[in-house]
């Protein structure tokens, strides 16, 4: 896996920044069947979010602008060692049951807090700026082109973005492995379990099979139509208004029990990965995927509707993330359609959709330089 840096745009950078981005995923099979052993694939795409840091001599601590997230935030160095610990505490208050995990998170810029604090575990907290292990004050500021909350992992990205973008301040910087253990574990505070499934796709890039702990990289040839979008677009239909930890609590109370409804999944998600290897008509197990979604609830009526009409062309859909238990947007849907012109008619008659072809990112989080574009 190639760790190579990106290059933004200059009109992108301000005086004295240096920044890095992470990819966001889409999950092709084993959403919510993942939460129960079975394995998932996901793949990283060419959607991302970027983290910036510029130098502000005159303040001390650090000042987050991030974009479309809230409004900025002051975080003073000598609050940041009893910040992370405060979320430690109220992620383990989730797990005993006495606060909901939307309730871990008090302000959006926390989750990239988090991340750089967990990077200086051993080191003293400063008394003013003496000794303090960070270049220089500063300010974080994001921004991002996938949409918020639609299943693309964008809180991963986000940490993941962090965690190179502070190695390389600190000249600490992280092995792969090491980078995709940290994210997991700041993921949790965003979803109430580390997503292995968001920080393999973010840290590594590519396609990859996740199965529990154990995360596999598949290499595609460079003419397989995942790489070369043929036929692959991403769709999103609406941002849901049940959070993924409702949507997993949910499907857990009506279908967490029933072994042979996730041995139904598990098989699915065998055929994916051989369809996908090979190369093959993908169509079949994708529409099986979608009714197996449909089955535990987790697709609202405009979504069925919308994969219905793309069944209609010859094509297949699915929901690609948690999905939705309440309210009627599905988040992202998955589509494979070899006509490209039946999907752009289809698409007209729905202009309410943002939709895109499916673009694999062949690289995870990585330093911004000033070689290549930015978003």
């Amino acid at each position: 896996m190639s760790t190579n840096a990106i290059t933004p745009r200059p009109d992108h950078r301000q005086s004295g920044e240096t920044g890095a981005r992470a990819p966001g995923k889409l999950i092709l099979t084993g959403e919510h069947a993942v939460v129960y052993g079975r394995p998932a694939l996901a793949v990283a795409v060419q959607h991302y979010t970027e983290i910036w840091f510029t130098p502000l001599h005159k303040t001390d601590g650090l000042r987050t602008a991030f974009e479309s997230l809230a409004p900025s935030s002051f975080y003073p160095f000598d609050i940041l060692r009893g910040f992370k610990e405060g979320l430690d505490r109220r992620f383990e208050e989730f797990m005993s049951g006495a606060l909901p995990v939307q309730k871990i998170l008090q302000k959006p810029d926390d989750l990239a807090v988090y991340a750089l604090t967990s990077l200086l575990p051993n080191l003293p907290v400063p008394g003013g700026r003496s000794g303090f292990p960070l270049p220089v004050p500063g300010q974080l500021r994001s921004q991002s082109d996938m949409p918020l909350g639609a299943g693309m992992g964008s809180s991963a990205a986000v940490v993941a973005a962090t965690f190179v973008l502070y190695e390389h301040l600190l000249g600490t910087v992280q092995s792969l492995q090491e980078r995709f253990e940290k994210v997991r574990f700041c993921e949790r505070l965003q979803h109430g379990r580390g997503s292995a499934i968001d920080a393999s796709a973010v840290v590594f890039g590519g396609l990859n099979r996740v199965q529990g702990d154990d995360i596999r990289s598949i290499d595609l040839r460079d003419d397989h139509p995942l790489v070369t979008s043929d036929g692959w677009y991403w769709v999103h239909t609406g941002t849901p208004v049940s959070k993924t930890g409702e949507c997993v609590a949910a499907v857990r109370a009506n279908h967490g029990s029933d072994t042979a409804l996730w041995d139904e999944f598990e098989s699915c998600a065998t055929d994916f990965e051989m369809v996908i290897r090979d190369g093959r008509d993908p169509t079949h197990v994708i529409r099986e995927n979608q009714r197996l979604l449909e089955q535990i609830g987790v697709v609202p009526q405009p979504a069925k509707r919308f994969v219905a009409a793309v069944e209609a062309l010859g094509g297949a859909a699915k929901v690609s993330g948690a999905g939705a238990v309440r309210g009627s947007k599905g988040g992202v849907v998955l589509v494979h359609l070899k006509d490209e012109d039946a999907m752009a008619g289809l698409m007209d008659t729905y202009p309410e959709y943002r939709w895109e072809p499916l673009k694999m990112a062949t690289e995870g989080a990585a330093l911004i330089t000033s070689d290549a574009m930015s978003i």
